[in-house]
């Protein structure tokens, strides 16, 4: 049983910057995500686009910006539970919280903010029959450990920035590299683009367009596919295929909760704390709905931080909490660590 004061359903950057907001009330966090990695949409859809309405930053890179928030919360020692999704929840009579993964794996928290964004992702699937029977036989949605594809060969699928970005990892991985994508035409970063056809003069990927993959067959593995090119068939041997076309967005088992759901978004109460019609579970971010609602990442940041003040005062009862500027108090992270400003020089003139 994990234990922590907040269980933070979702690592997007919004869940990680309630992290932040969370450690300056000494108050410790758990994240759950279903994606392999923190950052949601901005590290797994798009994490070399640019991000223009951050605050302070003209411009910033989506997998920047969540290196710097990770960089930010290191100091609070957060704790993550990724590759899994919430399944269940349980309040118990102290009214705190036990939820359950789809892998088994139990939280035990004090409070519940689910800041899961536009849902539990799951990737658009490639319209192959029999596409199922070779998951995780072959078939993978993700990249979860490259070395998985060491010395192997490899077909990806796609045209954005994440088959670009792979195909270019993994070319010094993979024995064979082969990309295929039904455009000639790319949508990703123009350097990844240009990364991806200096590959293909050298010989490190092998890149086919127009075309698409029709049909998978294997002994329980993938063995080869069938490629639809211009009409003409042709059959590709290989070991692993990877279709990255994108995440679709569901609120998944979240939905079962028993809380007031409109429109695919959790209603919270905006006036106060961003609480829902349970006691003790906030929704912050792209995953709640209140009137005057917008899915701004900055809007996000605005309500985890009035969400962990509420928390604050739910664990801390009678209790008064003085807000104190970081400018002011410093950040005292878990880690024994002590950042603050430099003191003042107080001296005479003569």
């Amino acid at each position: 049983m994990i234990t922590t004061d907040i269980l933070i359903i979702g690592a997007g950057p919004t869940g990680l910057f309630a992290v932040f907001e969370a450690g300056l009330l000494q108050m410790k966090c758990h994240l759950i995500d279903a994606l392999p990695q923190p950052g949601g949409q901005l590290a797994e859809l798009y994490p070399k686009k640019p991000i223009f309405d951050i605050p302070g930053f003209p411009e910033v890179m989506a997998g920047d910006l969540v290196n710097n928030l990770m960089e930010q919360i290191k100091q609070f020692q957060p704790g993550f539970t990724l590759g899994e999704t919430a399944e269940t929840i349980d309040k118990l009579e102290d009214g705190t919280f036990v939820v359950t993964t789809n892998k088994g794996t139990k939280h035990h928290a004090k409070a519940v903010a689910i800041a899961g964004g536009l849902g539990t992702f799951e990737p658009r699937k490639p319209l192959i029959d029999n596409i199922a029977a070779y998951e995780e036989k072959g078939v993978e949605y993700f990249v979860k450990d490259p070395e998985l594809f060491r010395d192997k060969r490899i077909v990806i699928a796609g045209g954005g920035d994440s088959a670009l970005d792979w195909s270019i990892f993994l070319s010094n991985v993979a024995r064979e590299v082969t990309l295929v994508h039904r455009r000639n035409e790319f949508r990703g970063a123009l350097d990844s683009v240009e990364k991806v056809q200096e590959l293909k003069k050298l010989g490190k990927i092998t890149l086919i367009t127009p075309a698409e993959i029709t049909a998978i067959e294997g002994e329980g593995h993938v063995e080869r596919l069938t490629l639809d090119c211009n009409g003409a068939q042709q059959i590709l041997e290989t070991d692993y295929f990877i279709p990255l076309f994108g995440l679709t967005p569901k609120l998944g088992a979240i939905a079962n909760w028993g809380l007031e759901i409109e429109k695919n978004a959790i209603k919270v109460n905006n006036a106060l704390d961003y609480q829902t019609n349970i006691e003790g579970i906030y929704a912050i971010g792209d995953v709640n709905t209140y009137p005057g609602k917008l899915k701004l990442i900055l809007c996000g940041f605005h309500e985890a931080t009035l969400m962990c003040q509420s928390v604050y005062n739910r664990l801390n009862p009678g209790k008064r909490y003085v807000l104190k500027y970081t400018t002011v108090s410093g950040v005292d992270g878990f880690d024994g660590t002590r950042k603050e400003a430099e003191k003042a020089v107080v001296k005479s003139i003569e």
